[in-house]
């Protein structure tokens, strides 16, 4: 692995800064240089992954504007006052990993390799030109296609209208099916954390033709034309999903790590241990491998716990959601569920919740003093610790941190399986005992086979569904994948824009004025007041609803904590693509806006 990560330093300089649209045909000299032989080759195509791997802020601050999420702010996007000139993500440096990508395809066949090297690193750059345009689709809808590098004279091509939706997304699935059929399987690039083999271009093809298709099934019209889809493709879409997944199943190559003494424990580790990628490894499809030693590490804990930072939170609306121990709802065993009060809501439930947030019992540096939640910090009262590591000492905005992090992971492949087949209405016990049942085992939580519709489900998205087999699906990937840069993306495919816009709820508080023992361990932890003057050594929340985030409690001197209500956050469904920048339709006169942009 050392040797992986001093190949990515090595060429990160070449991959990083390629114009894709103004430099001037270096392909003469470059691909003489570059492509020599399979060493060549996989300099080049370690460049690629570090350029792509997504950073761990960037992975953690994914979801920080999903429903699932509260913060002190709201993202400038959900103001009514977000126009076009507004928007990024067009200019010439988002686009300069596809150069990198097209000047790699149109020369690594010159290299001295083996037909089958060859073809695997062409896979591996056809992997990466689909997960580029992959998050442009996300964003923008409709892009313009390249699949080749752009001469700066090439005037018809560099200033071409975007293409066809559905055309672009056929084009990532033939790169993804190219990278599928081509990627190596063997043991040597299986076992580099980072490397792209062929269970990596699986599990993408499965991610995003998951998206494709419910985005398709949940959106009467192509966001990007407003418009109806020019051909129904939904089922096509889940069904491509459903071949990737069962490829990789079928293989029997990575399972759920589940050992059932470390249940309470282990569902955390993944994401906070230094050597995930070695312990994880039949879990872990794709992941950054981070190291101290080669001092390539990272200072998340700061963002668990600064309040200088996002003000991490979780909402009562998604905390609700975690089922008991014994496979039940927490809403039907608690008909009052909102006014539970934390250490109640806290007890008998799914064991993914302790690992997720701070509840009562929860310890670091190796002691038994409990860390209450941090209201200071954590409006809403439910403070995220999936990444924190127990060190404290590493809470500091430089402290090194090194523990690897999952990129993909098996657990999703089992959920997009299980959805892509509720989706198709195939949804079956032998399907549901493949994938929902371990992954709630694993958590501690007896398997029930769903008969009917969690009416709290139902009401949560906005009764848009009432089949029980999406919505338990739905369940299972809010919990297992909360914090790994999915949610907001998948609020967007099921057309549940207005979640976004939803007021956010916290914990219960009997009484404001009165110090509150948050843990059970019979020390009070925190306060709720509206007194600025006031001077508790306990960590205090002021509520006034007159402030700039405007807190209050929802029954005035009682209730859940409603953190920052004074925030703007609005939702149109125009947003479900973004617009394209002012600055780019300036430059090229021939791209057409988004509808209502």
């Amino acid at each position: 692995m050392k040797k992986y990560i001093a190949i990515l330093f090595a060429c990160v300089s070449f991959c990083a800064c390629e114009d894709f649209l103004t430099q001037e045909n270096p392909n003469k000299i470059e691909s003489e240089y570059y492509f020599k032989d399979e060493s060549s080759l996989e300099i080049y195509a370690n460049g690629l992954t570090r350029s792509f791997a997504t950073g761990i802020k960037n992975f953690v601050n994914g979801d920080k504007n999903a429903d699932t999420h509260a913060w002190d702010g709201a993202a400038a996007y959900f103001k009514d006052n977000y126009s076009a000139s507004d928007a990024s993500n067009w200019g010439t440096s988002n686009w300069s990993q596809l150069r990198s990508i097209n000047f790699y395809l149109d020369n690594m066949r010159k290299a001295d390799a083996p037909e089958a090297v060859l073809n695997h690193y062409e896979g591996v750059g056809r992997f990466f030109r689909a997960l580029f345009y992959y998050a442009k689709v996300r964003t923008f809808g409709a892009v313009p296609w390249y699949e080749k590098s752009i001469e700066a004279t090439d005037q018809e091509a560099l200033f071409k209208d975007r293409d066809n939706r559905e055309y672009v997304c056929r084009k990532i699935l033939a790169d993804l099916d190219y990278a599928c059929t081509y990627c190596s399987t063997a043991a040597s690039y299986r076992n580099q954390a980072s490397y792209i083999h062929r269970y990596v271009a699986l599990a993408l093809k499965a991610r995003f033709c998951l998206y494709e298709g419910t985005m398709r099934k949940y959106h009467a019209v192509d966001p990007s034309t407003g418009r109806a889809w020019t051909k129904d493709e939904s089922r096509f879409y889940l069904g491509e999903c459903v071949k990737a997944c069962e490829a990789i199943m079928g293989d029997g190559v990575y399972k759920l790590t589940d050992d059932p003494a470390k249940r309470q424990t282990q569902y955390r580790d993944m994401f906070t241990n230094a050597d995930a990628c070695g312990v994880y490894t039949d879990e872990f499809i794709w992941a950054r491998d981070y190291d101290i030693d080669l001092k390539v590490t990272y200072a998340i804990n700061n963002y668990m716990v600064n309040p200088q930072h996002a003000n991490y939170a979780f909402t009562r609306q998604f905390i609700n959601t975690y089922l008991m121990t014994d496979g039940t709802p927490f809403t039907d065993k608690y008909p009052d569920y909102d006014s539970v009060d934390f250490t109640t809501e806290c007890s008998g439930r799914d064991y993914r919740l302790a690992q997720t947030i701070r509840t009562p019992g929860f310890t670091r540096d190796g002691g038994t003093t409990q860390w209450a939640p941090d209201v200071k910090f954590s409006k809403t009262g439910y403070q995220p610790i999936k990444w924190l590591t127990d060190d404290s000492s590493k809470d500091t905005n430089v402290a090194a941190i090194a523990s690897d992090v999952p990129l993909i992971r098996y657990a999703e492949v089992l959920l997009a399986y299980a959805e892509a087949k509720a989706e198709l209405g195939e949804m079956s016990e032998e399907v549901w005992d493949k994938t929902i049942k371990p992954l709630r085992e694993r958590a501690g939580v007896k398997s029930i086979y769903p008969t009917a519709a969690d009416p709290y489900m139902v009401e949560y998205f906005q009764n848009q569904v009432t089949d029980p087999f999406i919505l338990e699906v739905r369940r299972e990937r809010g919990i297992e994948l909360t914090m790994e840069n999915s949610r907001y993306q998948d609020i967007i495919r099921w057309h549940q824009g207005e979640l976004f816009a939803r007021p956010w709820k916290g914990i219960w508080i009997a009484a404001s004025e009165t110090p509150i023992d948050l843990n059970g361990d019979g020390v009070n932890d925190c306060i709720v007041t509206s007194d600025p003057n006031n001077k508790s050594p306990l960590k205090i929340l002021f509520i006034d609803g007159a402030s700039e985030a405007g807190h209050k409690l929802s029954q005035g001197t009682s209730g859940n904590i409603l953190p920052a209500t004074a925030i703007e956050r609005k939702w149109h469904d125009y947003k479900y693509v973004k617009p394209i920048p002012t600055t780019a339709l300036q430059e090229n006169p021939n791209l057409t806006q988004n509808p209502e942009w």
